[in-house]
């Protein structure tokens, strides 16, 4: 079997891919924040830079406090203790939660997770592959609510055909936010450089379409299994998910159909505001491919029977 693996790794790459994806890696817009002040305008004009602001004195301040931070007396001094204060009130409110939605809240490089989920199923399950078709051909992935559609309606595309389940496997890591998008594309390049050929991608919107001798067979050809097996023995599909959320999330490990049916429910059920940056990819896509067992083998070695 070694052997046998080694000798086909080299002609693995036999197989067209599907792709559907989109999202950013930049943190969702907040109504809290924090904007500290540049410069000070005092009445007679001119701006001077802050915090270094010449203040006449008199007024009222908090003597005991404020000049030990370099600020003195006055309104402004006020101003600067009631900004400390407020500061020091938020992290004590961070610290209690314990993280958790408050870390994504307030924090500029929040943890994110990034989940994969593969599936494999037999070859027949050609329906699944004509829907993975018409949701790329369909999708508004250029919106978080597009995007989150398409999650959830390939991951119901999968749970109907448990019937055709076969291997599976999947896993999370976690990255904080200036780090993720680099480990999401070093994951979504591994998957599709076992593609022969990208036939039918929706990126961001942007469809790219094979031509129509490329494409997969249609209804009539599916009808006429002896078409297929004259164009060779296809055994397998690849489904992959991935998906980059903000926050900890973590599917379960698979080990069985059980787990899979749990881990597919969790990855479509991503809310839009924790969603930023999904894939699906799936293989093969066009017409005459296939993906036999030593593919498989060669390509997915860390797949399990369910």
């Amino acid at each position: 079997m070694f052997t046998l693996a080694l000798s086909h790794a080299d002609g693995a790459l036999a197989a067209s891919g599907g792709r559907i994806g989109g999202g950013s890696f930049r943190m969702p817009s907040s109504g809290r924040g924090y904007s500290s002040p540049r410069t000070y305008a005092p009445p007679g004009g001119g701006y001077y830079p802050a915090p270094y602001p010449v203040y006449p004195g008199g007024g009222f301040g908090f003597p005991f406090i404020v000049p030990v931070f370099g600020f003195g007396g006055g309104l402004f001094g006020l101003l600067i203790f009631l900004a400390i204060a407020g500061f020091l009130v938020q992290s004590f409110r961070r610290a209690a939660s314990g993280g958790g939605v408050d870390e994504v809240g307030y924090s500029s490089n929040p943890t994110v997770s990034i989940s994969r989920l593969q599936v494999g199923l037999l070859a027949n399950a050609r329906e699944l592959q004509q829907e993975l078709n018409y949701i790329a051909e369909t999708a508004d992935t250029n919106s978080p609510e597009g995007r989150v559609e398409v999650l959830q309606e390939a991951s119901l595309a999968l749970l109907r055909h448990p019937e055709y389940w076969v291997y599976a496997g999947g896993g999370t890591q976690q990255a904080r936010l200036n780090a993720a998008e680099s480990t999401f594309n070093r994951l979504v390049l591994a998957e599709r450089s076992k593609f022969s050929e990208e036939t039918l991608s929706n990126v961001n919107n942007q469809l790219k379409e094979a031509t129509r001798k490329q494409a997969l067979p249609s209804a009539e050809q599916l009808d006429n299994p002896t078409r297929l097996i004259t164009e060779g023995p296809g055994e397998y599909i690849i489904v992959t998910l991935l998906a980059a959320t903000l926050g900890k999330f973590e599917i379960p490990q698979i080990n069985n159909a059980d787990d899979l049916r749990q881990a597919l429910r969790q990855i479509g059920s991503i809310p839009g505001e924790q969603l930023l940056a999904f894939e699906v990819l799936w293989t093969p896509q066009a017409e005459g491919d296939v993906l036999t067992s030593e593919d498989v083998l060669a390509q997915y070695p860390e797949l399990k029977l369910v």
